[in-house]
């Protein structure tokens, strides 16, 4: 399969408007982030991006209905550090009560099923796997889906969209694999609308990986929305208290990104390690989260 092969289909306008949206908001993180201690205003942000204080405020309320000040609180190191604190009770009480437990607060309600170990070892063999891309309030996301549900979701800036299918595809070589925007654009609008996520209608997802693999993915299913945990707790909670590392190499490979959140498992000093799809991508889906978890609930957010 060729790169050519894999190129989207022509951009639509909601997709290129969400996307410059995510490309504004993320240049806005990474300022807030880099000058967190000094709490800017949002009139400084604005300014430093090249945008009046009515523009940023606007744009922030299409890319998550926040405003930049709520999104400053909840989008540093130091808010991850305080969604730590509470990360071992939080997740050990989630595993307890089962993945739609009242543990996951709000959380996407996921079905999730593991294929068997053969169609790991086949790569795939005999499935069909059909992808699309589509906009999301965290660049294009690029979903891969089968018959059973979603197998794949990754995220792109403009022009990286064919690398980051193949990056999905090129796990199950065997595979059929189709471009079919059509099929794959009901599940991205699910994905991503909160009014979706409901327990008697929960999102299908298929894990297909190692046996070890599958045991920490659907750990990461278990971390309550808007919480993180570390590589370490993640270990301890499969039983595998001294495999930390290869905890971190199954967090990487996680093919489901958002959905299966990876994004929550941080470093063990609460600093955000590596996320495949880039650090400023993890801190904005952590602030994005926070900030949605602080509106549900009432509460403020940190």
């Amino acid at each position: 399969m060729t790169t050519a092969q894999l190129a989207p289909e022509t951009d639509t306008t909601e997709t290129h408007d969400r996307v410059a949206d995510y490309a504004l908001v993320r240049e806005a993180i990474a300022y807030i982030t880099e000058n967190r201690v000094a709490q800017p205003s949002t009139e400084e942000v604005a300014r430093a991006i090249g945008l009046s204080p009515v523009q940023l405020t606007r744009l922030f309320a299409r890319h998550a209905g926040i405003t930049p000040k709520q999104f400053l609180a909840a989008a540093t190191l130091d808010a991850a550090r305080r969604l730590l604190e509470d990360a071992a009770s939080v997740l050990d009480t989630s595993l307890e009560v089962g993945l739609s437990g009242p543990g996951r607060l709000h959380d996407l309600f996921v079905a999730h099923e593991a294929m068997p170990p053969g169609a790991w070892k086949a790569r795939g063999a005999g499935l069909v796997m059909r992808h699309g891309f589509h906009p999301s309030p965290f660049g294009i996301a690029v979903v891969v889906a089968t018959e059973h549900g979603i197998a794949g979701l990754a995220f792109a800036d403009p022009g990286g969209e064919a690398a980051a299918l193949e990056d999905l595809v090129r796990r199950w070589p065997a595979a059929a694999h189709v471009a079919d925007q059509a099929a794959t654009a009901p599940l991205a609008a699910r994905i991503f609308d909160e009014t979706e996520w409901c327990p008697d209608r929960p999102l299908r997802v298929v894990l297909i990986g190692t046996d070890f693999e599958i045991r920490v993915w659907r750990t990461l299913l278990a971390i309550p929305f808007g919480r993180a945990v570390t590589y370490s707790q993640v270990a301890d909670a499969i039983g595998s208290p001294k495999a930390a590392r290869a905890v971190g190499a199954a967090v990487g490979r996680n093919p489901i990104s958002f959905v299966v959140p990876c994004h929550r498992v941080i470093g063990s000093s609460g600093a955000l390690t590596g996320y495949h799809w880039g650090l400023p991508r993890k801190r904005t889906i952590l602030g994005w989260e926070s900030c949605r978890l602080a509106a549900l609930t009432g509460e403020t957010a940190h």
